[in-house]
């Protein structure tokens, strides 16, 4: 699910007072913004006191990541991504954005704002406006300037002994999870100088040394933490580094090769030598910095290169992509698996099963040694072919067993897909135009609409040599048209298309044309002629029907224009032996249309119970790749199914699902003319079996818990919703 506030990994330490502080704070206050230094803990306190304050949002808690974002271009859209808004219309992202919150009653937390205060300041000010029912949690290095704003200073952990400080006390932490860049000056609090506790009293109650030592167990045997030697020596080591959850993380990973005594005399001589006396402390940034900077030389070469070379991705990353980006010159595909391991021990690179990920302050100082090195260039060249080649392999892999898999892959690389376009458009705009011609279809069906069909216009637009790359750019731009309205358009560019593919002798070009045209037909209601331009398509490019995705979605048209001609038996034949070919094969998006086909030809034949189970086969499978078009489509169906059943009520509560999910979308109900008398039907049928009233209440719960909802048309035929409090 986009959105959610993301899973804790490792223990939470301390801050009750401050959660007491952000909980109060939430509760009088539309925009709370958790400010402070980089590596302080503003990410984990926002998750903890997210997760407190959610059963307080009657829509729930959303949360959006900014720190892969580059620049703003991708701000709004990464804020709809957490909303569930993937908007099929032309309007501007923000003006879809203001309609979905409108009436929403939740907590949107926008992590990681320091890069782009300016525009988060701009975007919040219109969402609030917009949307009462709004409240705005934000993680940022500084204030973003609001009236509305209540600011909350989040301070370290604190290093002397532990008492349950008041609101306003400070002391926040217990480990990051991407809190910006590195630098900055301390808080606005100050950076106060604490003395020495005796190490006994400190080590019985300081949350910085609870923290350091809950880390320090993964190196360290059990019977060595409890001894009090290893207590004082760990104290000295959470003191000099003033409690910053950042700086402890990383000098637990120390440990793995060095006493904790060693590591405490180590900071003690490095602090020295940047201050100039042992006993004075820096300021907290310049503590972090040092931390950073040791972890950095107790790395070794190989580690060191792949740490600054790692800086250049802006999301997760497995294995793969970190020895593409990664090797060249001394540090070999191996060598990278090595170096990976080495980062991983040392908590510069956090792992998630196959997935890692890097916190921002430590990409920024890994950016600034890139610069060094002097290969900016270098990487973002490599960066961008990498990512070209994952969309190239996301293609070519759709129709088949990994389409599911290329789906997420391509949900989880947006923010690196989008900065390998931005980087092509500018140096190669042929390769820009193809790789966005590659994931334009992907994005299209997943909330990626806009974005599509904006880069799609602007490749265009730099690369005018005709050829397939061209072509098939003009058809992901008509098909993005069609999913937002823009008939005319998609048709224009699909007879454009057909006569260019032609022309090149581009078959793919042809079918995809064909496909294109055949869609837009039915829509439109002209299915005859769907069905003759699909059909000339498979003739004029001969071949097996899972030869390529545009020739099996030739097919599709095929079997689409059928059902609305009234041919239902050829129509279910076809529709049946593509469907078995796609269940062999795994193939999702195929086959959920084509359980939409039989579900309409069951309901047409008034086989509402097999309409039903074919209705749910099709949820599953957009469900799978995250298409919230076809989700609204299932459920319009299952709904007719339920009220041809005699079960009205569950047809009122899929209908108002299926509404829900339709303004996610950002369109009226919509899908081919047949589906109007159909929705229609399921009305009457729901009115009259349970009263006006009820109907109308039924729905309200339905649009109101998606959720419930969803899971209800996923379900048992039997399941039932929670009735509505009287």
């Amino acid at each position: 699910m986009e959105g959610k506030v993301p899973e804790e990994k490792t223990s939470f330490v301390g801050r009750e007072a401050d959660l007491r502080r952000l909980g109060a704070s939430l509760a009088a206050h539309r925009l709370v913004t958790l400010t402070g230094m980089g590596g302080v803990g503003k990410t984990r306190l926002a998750v903890r006191g997210a997760v407190r304050a959610g059963t307080g949002y009657r829509d729930g808690v959303c949360w959006a990541d900014l720190s892969p974002l580059m620049d703003d271009h991708l701000l709004t859209a990464t804020v709809c991504d957490a909303v569930g808004l993937a908007d099929h219309t032309p309007r501007m992202p923000v003006d879809a954005l203001r309609s979905w919150l409108r009436d929403r009653h939740l907590l949107l937390v926008l992590d990681s704002c320091e890069h782009l205060t300016d525009q988060c300041r701009r975007l919040i000010g219109e969402l609030l406006s917009a949307a009462p029912g709004l409240t705005v949690l934000a993680t940022s290095r500084q204030p973003l300037l609001l009236s509305v704003e209540c600011v909350l200073d989040v301070e370290p952990l604190p290093v002397g002994p532990a008492t349950d400080r008041q609101p306003g006390d400070g002391g926040t932490g217990g480990g990051p999870m991407g809190d910006g860049p590195t630098g900055g000056g301390p808080t606005s609090n100050g950076a106060a100088a604490v003395e020495p506790a005796p190490a006994g009293r400190t080590a019985a109650h300081s949350d910085a040394l609870r923290l350091f030592t809950d880390r320090a167990a993964r190196f360290v045997p059990r019977q060595t933490l409890e001894s009090p030697d290893w207590a004082a020596d760990a104290a000295e080591v959470c003191e000099r580094l003033e409690g910053i959850p950042l700086a402890l993380e990383l000098a637990g990973g120390q440990l793995r090769h060095r006493s904790v005594r060693s590591l405490a005399e180590g900071l003690g001589s490095r602090l020295a030598e940047l201050t100039g006396a042992p006993r004075v402390r820096p300021p907290r940034h310049q503590s972090l910095r040092t931390t950073i900077g040791w972890s950095h030389e107790l790395c070794t070469p190989g580690e060191r290169l792949l740490w600054a070379r790692l800086s250049v991705l802006r999301g997760p990353f497995d294995l793969g992509i970190a020895q593409a980006v990664g090797a060249g010159g001394p540090l070999t595909r191996r060598g990278v698996a090595w170096a990976l391991t080495g980062l991983v021990r040392q908590s510069v690179v956090g792992r998630d099963g196959p997935r890692y990920h890097m916190l921002d302050t430590l990409k920024e100082y890994g950016r600034m040694w890139l610069a060094e090195l002097g290969e900016e260039e270098l990487l973002a060249d490599r960066h961008a072919e990498c990512f070209l080649n994952l969309a190239r392999r996301a293609d070519a892999e759709w129709l088949g067993p990994r389409q599911t898999h290329w789906y997420r892959r391509v949900g989880e690389a947006h923010a690196d897909l989008c900065a390998a376009l931005h980087h092509l458009l500018d140096r190669a705009p042929a390769d820009g135009l193809e790789l966005v011609s590659r994931v334009a279809f992907f994005w299209s069906c997943c909330g990626h609409l806009h974005e599509a069909r904006t880069y799609l216009e602007r490749g265009l637009a730099l690369h005018h040599e005709p050829g397939p790359v061209h072509t098939r750019a003009q058809l992901a731009l008509g098909v993005a048209a069609l999913l937002q309205g823009q008939h005319d358009t998609a048709e224009r560019l699909g007879e454009i298309c057909a006569r260019e593919a032609a022309r090149d002798g581009d078959g793919q070009g042809v079918l995809a044309a064909g496909y294109l045209r055949g869609i837009t037909y039915l829509l439109t209601g002209r299915p005859l002629v769907a069905r003759a331009l699909a059909l000339r398509a498979l003739e004029e490019v001969p071949g097996e029907d899972f030869a390529s995705a545009s020739r099996l979605r030739c097919r599709l048209v095929v079997v689409f224009a059928l059902t609305a001609l009234g041919a239902l038996d050829e129509a279910m034949e076809s529709a049946r032996e593509l469907r078995a070919v796609c269940e062999r094969i795994d193939e999702h998006w195929t086959r959920s249309y084509l359980d939409y086909q039989l579900a309409l030809i069951a309901l047409f034949q008034d086989r509402p119970h097999e309409a039903a189970e074919h209705a749910r086969a099709m949820l599953l499978g957009k469900q799978r790749i995250g298409d919230s078009f076809g989700i609204a489509l299932g459920l319009d169906l299952l709904a007719a199914a339920s009220a041809a059943q005699g079960r009205a009520e569950q047809a009122a509560l899929l209908s108002g699902t299926g509404h829900a999910y339709w303004r996610n979308v950002g369109h009226p109900q919509r899908g081919t003319p047949e589906l109007a008398p159909l929705r229609a039907r399921t009305e009457q049928l729901a009115r009259a079996g349970i009263g006006s009233q009820a109907y109308a209440r039924a729905l309200r719960r339905g649009e109101s818990d998606t959720g419930t909802g969803l899971a209800l048309a996923l379900g048992d035929d039997a399941q039932e919703m929670p009735a509505e409090d009287s």
